[in-house]
């Protein structure tokens, strides 16, 4: 055991520290809840991680992904992240796919080599196709609703998607789902707040965005959190039911 992980050591157990040095993780987009959970999937000791984003830093990042920074605007996201990952665990083997992840891409990337995807991304056709891949692959996956237009961490859930409330990107994403025949055993981290439609602002519509709603510095950290605790607590103790 690395000096870096004794603490966690007296809580994983040696056991579930090995089972997490051996997994292979995936975390597609690197944003405000994507950037959070692939740091705290590295602090936890995942061995292999893959990372996934095609975006570099905008001013506008600044409020809530953790790869934002004055000096790194301009810079691939993947890049940011990636560099943060190897130096909280040097041994890390991580792969890095610099590109923005389109519907047919998704069926390329995922393969059953992984133990878990991480589907942080924002739109919704490029995260629907990710569901669908892992689906078919048998591959778990955990998908992060919506996490603009919203205040109170408290309100955050994790659920199977057939369970979801409120949140209109789950309510998108669920009709998609079952139009394709999947109803459930998809997990979900969703928040039951009502967004403000106040904050919301129309796009060009580019990569499969057509709208956005305002953001703070917690939520979506607090979503990445989730994400990152229910492949944790899955990786460590796979026969639990996560």
């Amino acid at each position: 055991m690395a000096k870096w992980q004794e603490r966690a050591e007296l809580l994983f157990k040696t056991e579930g520290l090995e089972r997490l040095k051996n997994a292979h993780v995936m975390v597609v987009g690197l944003g405000g809840v994507g950037s959070f959970a692939a740091e705290f999937l590295a602090r936890a000791g995942v061995g292999t991680m893959t990372i996934v984003d095609g975006d570099t830093v905008d001013i506008t990042n600044i409020n809530r992904q953790l790869p934002a920074l004055h000096s790194t605007v301009g810079q691939p996201k993947v890049t940011i992240v990636g560099d943060r990952l190897m130096d909280i665990n040097p041994e890390l083997n991580l792969i890095r796919v610099q590109e923005f992840l389109s519907p047919d891409r998704a069926y390329e990337l995922v393969t059953p080599q992984y133990d878990y995807v991480l589907d942080c991304i924002d739109s919704i056709t490029p995260k629907l196709n990710l569901i669908l891949s892992a689906r078919r692959q048998k591959v778990k996956i955990i998908s992060n609703m919506g996490a603009g237009g919203k205040y109170e961490a408290g309100k955050v859930r994790v659920s199977d998607i057939s369970k979801t409330d409120v949140c209109p990107l789950a309510k998108t994403v669920r009709k998609r789902l079952r139009k394709e025949g999947v109803t459930k055993g998809v997990k979900a981290v969703y928040s039951v707040e009502t967004p403000d439609q106040t904050s919301l602002k129309m796009t060009d519509g580019s990569n499969f965005k057509k709208s956005f709603f305002g953001t703070n510095s917690w939520i979506p950290a607090v979503f990445g959190l989730h994400a990152a605790e229910t492949v944790v607590k899955h990786l460590i103790k796979p026969s639990d039911k996560q």
